[in-house]
């Protein structure tokens, strides 16, 4: 794997995003509008509950976070279908250009605009809510991370479906982040939920992340080694995604469907 080739499909993408205001504004601009709605909607929450609580608190922290997550998420799956609707995917393997550094570079592009993102919820929440979460150390910035890496898992999981199944899978794609929401307990401790939601929350790097954050922001703390199980579940995640990106790449072509990947419908 070269650097320079991943660093160039990272390159192409911040190209497409200098050129097109359409493509720069949803890089920050729905994450806010949901960030500034839940931000009024905790603030009403504190009016009416119990002296004490930080149920608005840790709710609004989650928005920011959950907010980060699908960002990150959607800035691969973005990356990825500007070589599609371009028809430009194919194009990009007649170079010398290796699958890994596609990903890489599919990673990096995500990164550099979830950044932006995380720049933009983070200063809007201290300055209109007074919401802080980098105040809270270490432990925050690996739940921060934790949620990076499996965005950008969750990412090439649903490039690897629209890989397999053609440009019609898209419509999968956009709404997983709201399908695994309920499970990861984003708003509310797992343990309300039945066991065999328990049971795939458990399996979901998020799930023990979002738990961390009600326990920083409400003041319970969290010790640092405690975080780090998540994290590495989430590489997990991340380098299982990439092995089947990887592998059914290696499938669509032994079998032809590559070809024909630039067509609406593949069956």
């Amino acid at each position: 794997m070269r650097a320079g080739r991943a660093f160039a499909i990272t390159l192409r993408h911040l190209y497409l995003l200098r050129g097109s205001v359409s493509r720069i504004v949803p890089v920050f601009a729905w994450v806010t509008i949901d960030m500034i709605l839940w931000g009024f909607i905790t603030r009403y929450l504190h009016t009416i509950s119990l002296p004490g609580s930080d149920v608005g608190t840790a709710l609004l922290a989650a928005v920011v976070c959950w907010g980060f997550f699908g960002r990150v998420m959607h800035g691969v799956n973005m990356a990825f279908f500007e070589d599609v609707w371009s028809r430009n995917f194919l194009n990009l393997f007649t170079t010398p250009l290796s699958i890994t550094e596609y990903i890489a570079g599919l990673a990096a592009s995500s990164v550099l605009t979830s950044l932006v993102a995380l720049s933009v919820l983070l200063t809007m929440s201290s300055w209109l809510f007074d919401l802080s979460l980098l105040t809270h150390g270490p432990a925050m910035a690996i739940l921060l991370l934790t949620l990076f890496l499996f965005g950008i898992a969750l990412g090439i999981a649903s490039c690897t479906l629209a890989l397999r199944f053609g440009p019609p899978a898209e419509w999968f794609i956009w709404p997983i982040p709201a399908i695994i929401a309920p499970f990861v307990g984003v708003f509310y401790p797992i343990s309300i939920l039945p066991g065999w939601m328990q049971g795939v929350g458990r399996c979901l790097p998020p799930t023990s992340a979002f738990a961390h954050l009600r326990a920083l922001v409400t003041g319970t703390g969290v010790p640092l080694v405690s975080t780090l199980p998540a994290l590495g579940l989430a590489l997990a995640w991340l380098i299982l995604a990439g092995l089947l990106f990887c592998g059914v790449y290696r499938s669509v072509m032994r079998s032809g469907l590559i070809a024909r990947y630039s067509a609406e419908h593949i069956t």
